[in-house]
């Protein structure tokens, strides 16, 4: 069966979704359903897991003996930060090690600060986690993460929130070939065409929140998205045709016609 195998676990869905800006928690919970996903990201900043005594919890709506919780350090800008917030993830979730490091450069792009997120993804590693990181798109850096320890590195299709799309293939497919653990797209794509995209260039899976909580109607765009990663999974394990300006070789035969 083709599984995508992250930290010595195998999942069917390539799908990771985040569980932010949706209106509410249910709806949050059917998007997450409709996405097939079984690996969610939860930003430990912006989202209640249990460190708000007295409000609504996610884990009431997303078991973790349903979904594999993925923690997220949204919101940081250092590596101190990065990795304090990981640590309080660890202690909510009953000593859960998966978690997604990200360390962001500002506010304004959220464009990752691959030299804090060098130094976080470090530390982490020492620390007994399994760090899926966000990072650039950047080759050289992708297999610094690698080295490290990292179990994925999740580089940038385009901007956070921006719905762009992917925006440097040939990045993309370098960081695909020189890679010994999995590569998901993260960040940038806006809709089912550009999850399909990521998938057919080879990447092992493809996380985004946004294209889905903001879309006018999340439900119908996660169940979308699913059949986007389920398809270009399958052709890229098919083998596309290669391109041609034209085709001296006509599909249909032309021998034996009648003149």
């Amino acid at each position: 069966m083709d599984t995508l195998n992250i930290a010595g676990k195998s999942y069917h869905s390539r799908l990771l979704v985040g569980t932010g800006k949706y209106k509410d928690f249910t709806e949050t919970r059917a998007a997450i359903d409709a996405s097939g996903a079984q690996i969610v990201t939860v930003a430990i900043r912006r989202t209640n897991i249990g460190q708000n005594a007295g409000e609504a919890s996610l884990l009431d709506y997303l078991p973790p003996e349903e979904f594999t919780y993925l923690p997220n350090t949204a919101g940081c800008y250092s590596a101190d930060d990065a990795v304090r917030t990981l640590r309080l993830a660890r202690e909510l979730l009953d000593g859960h090690k998966l978690v997604k490091l990200e360390v962001l450069g500002d506010p304004r792009t959220l464009y990752p600060n691959m030299i804090e997120t060098l130094k976080a993804a470090e530390t982490l590693v020492k620390d007994g986690f399994d760090v899926m990181v966000y990072c650039s798109d950047d080759p050289i850096i992708a297999k610094q993460l690698e080295d490290i320890g990292c179990c994925a590195v999740m580089p940038l299709a385009s901007l956070i929130g921006s719905g762009m799309g992917i925006l440097n293939p040939w990045n993309l497919q370098i960081i695909i070939e020189n890679a010994n653990i999995p590569v998901l797209v993260d960040a940038g794509v806006g809709t089912a065409s550009d999850a399909a995209i990521a998938m057919e260039l080879g990447c092992q899976g493809v996380l985004m929140n946004t294209a889905i909580a903001a879309a006018r109607d999340p439900i119908l765009m996660a169940s979308a998205m699913k059949r986007a990663v389920e398809a270009g999974r399958d052709a890229y394990l098919a083998g596309r045709m290669p391109k041609k300006l034209y085709s001296a070789a006509p599909s249909s035969p032309t021998s034996g016609m009648i003149e």
